[in-house]
């Protein structure tokens, strides 16, 4: 097998957050395989040292700084007719990076990790082209629309009808078109009548998201009730809002001493506002997210929209947690009834309440929790679709293996 390129929307490093867990962990499994070289942007001034992390995972990287604004890529994509997702990444640099990397390299297959990033596949490729689109994005685009009006619920809708036009016009040209679970595969074939689709889920590292591993404690004192992730994606914000301004009061009826603790990098100010309702605190980014995963008697997923699935419910389950999620959180993970579902206020309320109401159910819970991710979810046999679809034939002779760290 000859060489990797490996297109990626975000830098694969450090892996903490949701899609660079996903990308780093497919890049060291393709490297233990294969030699890979690596073409990504970074939107964060952090990711831009992050290439002496990258190299014994890599033979060529080049990693471009993206500081296009939002406002000019709207213009660009009105002007274009092109999705904003698409216009908000294109760039001169990574097209030549491209060019010159296939030109120099014996490169037989091409990854591209996220829809944004098809763009710099040539139109006839010699190589074999993978599309991870990871989840469906003009789905979560239109389902935007459907709840946004105005301008805003206009784009919306037109970023999801553009997108749904770029998804089919790729899943046709490439080899193989992967999403994270296959209820994201089957409604992409529903959608677009594309062949070759197939699912690849996430994994966990349950070496490093262990409650017996080493990290530092933190002391609650109480009943705490966690949700991890970024603070700024739309899901996420919305998700925890729902929960403290309609679902927390019912919970600190049956129990006045419960804190809700949202633990995320970038809080949006309306995130940050949430700390003056009672019992809730805003933590902003952390080192690490275990200590908070550890100290919780419940960790909730409380998202009304959920494409793929949520890393944050797999580190919980991991850490031994019990959890309460949503059905659209819940769906994609293979949690065989170890994990509580809620759709309303009320039962999602009434689950957690039961969990803070009897701590001892809460660990055998969390325990069988932690075995279901053990049995079904390490990051190889997750992956392992990959060798036919690729044509790899197990890892390299001296291959090398990394941990994912906490997102």
């Amino acid at each position: 097998m000859g060489d990797i390129l490996f297109l990626a929307h975000r830098v694969p490093f450090p892996p903490d957050r949701g899609d660079k867990i996903r990308a780093y962990n497919i890049l060291r499994y393709l490297s233990e395989r294969s030699r890979v070289h690596l073409i990504a942007f970074a939107d964060d001034p952090a990711d831009l040292k992050q290439k002496s992390g990258l190299a014994k995972l890599t033979g060529n990287r080049q990693i471009v700084w993206r500081n296009k604004p939002q406002l000019v890529a709207g213009v660009q994509s009105i002007l274009s007719h092109r999705p904003v997702s698409l216009t908000a990444f294109d760039n001169a640099e990574v097209h030549r990076a491209v060019a010159e990397m296939l030109a120099r390299h014996a490169i037989d297959t091409i990854y591209v990790f996220s829809s944004q990033m098809a763009q710099y596949v040539p139109m006839r490729p010699r190589q074999r082209v993978v599309m991870d689109f990871v989840d469906m994005d003009s789905a979560k685009f239109a389902s935007y629309g459907a709840s946004s009006r105005g301008f805003t619920g206009w784009m919306m809708r037109r970023e999801a009808r553009l997108l749904a036009a770029h998804e089919k016009a790729v899943a046709a040209r490439a080899h193989a078109s992967l999403f994270v679970s296959e209820e994201e595969a089957a409604l992409f074939r529903e959608r677009t009548g594309a062949e070759r689709v197939h699912a690849v889920g996430n994994g966990i590292d349950t070496m490093v998201f262990d409650p017996g591993a080493q990290f530092k404690r933190i002391d609650t004192m109480g009943e705490l009730i966690v949700f991890t992730g970024q603070m700024d994606y739309r899901p996420n914000f919305e998700g925890v809002t729902w929960f403290v301004e309609t679902i927390l009061p019912h919970i600190r009826l049956r129990h006045p001493n419960a804190r809700f603790a949202i633990v995320g990098r970038k809080p949006t100010d309306a995130v940050k506002a949430l700390a003056k309702h009672p019992g809730v605190n805003v933590t902003g980014e952390v080192a690490d997210v275990r200590p908070w995963l550890h100290a919780a008697s419940v960790v909730v997923a409380p998202l009304k929209l959920a494409r793929g699935v949520q890393n944050k419910i797999l580190e919980a389950m991991a850490m031994a947690r019990p959890v309460v999620a949503s059905g659209a959180a819940a769906t994609g993970i293979d949690h065989g009834g170890t994990i509580e579902v809620g759709e309303t206020v009320g039962e999602i309320a009434d689950a957690v309440n039961r969990i803070l109401a009897d701590p001892a159910t809460a660990v055998e819970f969390g325990a069988l929790a932690r075995q279901r991710v053990i049995d079904h979810y390490s990051w190889d046999a997750r992956l392992s679709a990959l060798d036919d679809i690729l044509g790899l034939r197990g890892g390299r002779s001296g291959g090398r293996s990394a941990r994912s760290a906490a997102a």
